[in-house]
């Protein structure tokens, strides 16, 4: 493959979560794999967020700082740049804006991760910017009923990618409406996540979750409401640890101390999401220290069969970790046999969990199989650059 300049742009350092963080370093890492000029750009109008302060921050300086931290672990020292758009006259730190445009001008591609870039006229000066899609559903909602600002807003893209790999397709219920919807999935660099450690015999099923996030994206359509949270979903299996007879952990931040104690009568363990949240490493050793993961999918990835997977997830079969996740449809592509089990009812999470502890070995090897078949990154990331043509 010809070396290419590729920029991208996401919101790891106005979002300085573990999860965002590493979903961010995976295609960063990723193209640098693949030969490539890997920049990173936040170029944005929204107000950072301080992780260890748990609130929001004008200080650009604070999301340079985890950035600069992030630079030097993965090798893209000089390479990146927060603009504060939300400030006069655009400060940034990392590369100045004279040189964030020039990238602009002359990269090759430019990723819009998660699709939260919000456009400027520096930016507009490139035709290949690619929307890189992580949460399927709301979009195509949305031109279906003909949301002018969505419609206009994804056709300034040189091509759209998502993770929901039904989109566009019969399976999924949505039109198209003219929209080409190309698939992908998170890109995994796996020797991020090589563990040769088997875990102890103490260690559990565990999951980290944002508890609720309805609100942020629902949305109606047709008649019906679709949700973007989890919690719902939590709250429908919540007597999975029982029927399987297992302790399950869930780092989350459940604030209703009823719907605490639901969870701790039905053989749940509450961990505290926050030091995970904000270290990396942490993060990281946290996932490879358990047995396996156990969560569930957002309601609308459900009941509108995107076909979409978590990049979290993505991570514990890196690590070697067998997943136990709720069905999207995503199995018609991969998993649903060892090492990555689907469910949709009770019974199937109390069979997944017989299944894998009748030989955690076998499963454990084909969870990390499957994130080298199926979410390498060097793989994932040259087929989005091949099928954009870039």
């Amino acid at each position: 493959m010809k070396r290419k300049r590729v920029v991208v742009m996401g919101f790891m350092g106005s979002m300085p979560i573990a999860g965002v963080i590493w979903q961010h370093v995976h295609y960063i890492v990723g193209l640098q794999q693949l030969g490539h000029d890997v920049y990173y750009i936040e170029d944005s109008a929204r107000i950072p967020y301080n992780a260890e302060a748990g609130d929001m921050t004008y200080d650009y300086e604070y999301a340079g700082k985890v950035l600069s931290k992030l630079a030097a672990d993965f090798n893209f020292k000089n390479r990146w740049a927060f603009c504060a758009r939300y400030l006069p006259e655009n400060p940034s730190a990392g590369l100045p804006l004279k040189t964030i445009r020039q990238l602009y001008r002359d990269a090759d591609a430019i990723l819009n991760i998660c699709g939260t870039q919000e456009f400027n006229d520096d930016l507009l000066a490139s035709h290949r910017i690619l929307y890189v899609e992580s949460d399927p559903g709301v979009e195509q909602i949305k031109i279906d009923k003909e949301t002018t600002s969505t419609i206009e807003y994804l056709r300034r893209h040189h091509a759209l990618f998502t993770f929901g790999e039904n989109v566009g397709t019969k399976r999924f219920p949505v039109p198209a409406n003219g929209f080409e919807w190309l698939p992908t999935r998170q890109p995994v660099v796996t020797k991020l996540w090589k563990t040769n450690r088997s875990p102890k015999q103490a260690a559990v099923f565990t999951s980290i979750a944002n508890w609720s996030t309805s609100g942020l994206k629902d949305i109606t359509w047709r008649g019906r409401k679709y949700l973007w949270s989890k919690s719902r979903e939590f709250l429908r299996f919540l007597a999975a640890p029982k029927k399987s007879g297992e302790t399950f952990e869930l780092a989350t931040n459940i604030k209703d101390e009823p719907t605490r104690e639901k969870f701790r009568r039905n053989g749940w363990r509450l961990r505290t999401p926050l030091d995970l949240s904000v270290d990396y490493w942490l993060y990281r050793d946290y996932i490879a220290h358990s047995k396996g993961e156990f969560t569930v999918a957002k309601d609308q990835y459900v009941r509108l069969n995107t076909g979409w997977f978590s990049d979290r997830s993505a991570c514990y079969l890196a690590a070697g970790r067998p997943v136990i996740t709720q069905e999207t449809g995503f199995t018609r592509l991969y998993g649903g046999k060892a090492g990555l089990l689907a469910f949709r009812s009770l019974a199937e999470i109390a069979d997944s969990v017989k299944m894998i502890n009748a030989d955690y070995s076998k499963h454990s090897r084909a969870a990390r199989n499957i994130a080298r078949d199926n979410f390498e990154a060097s793989k994932v990331l040259k087929s989005l650059l091949d099928r954009a043509r870039i």
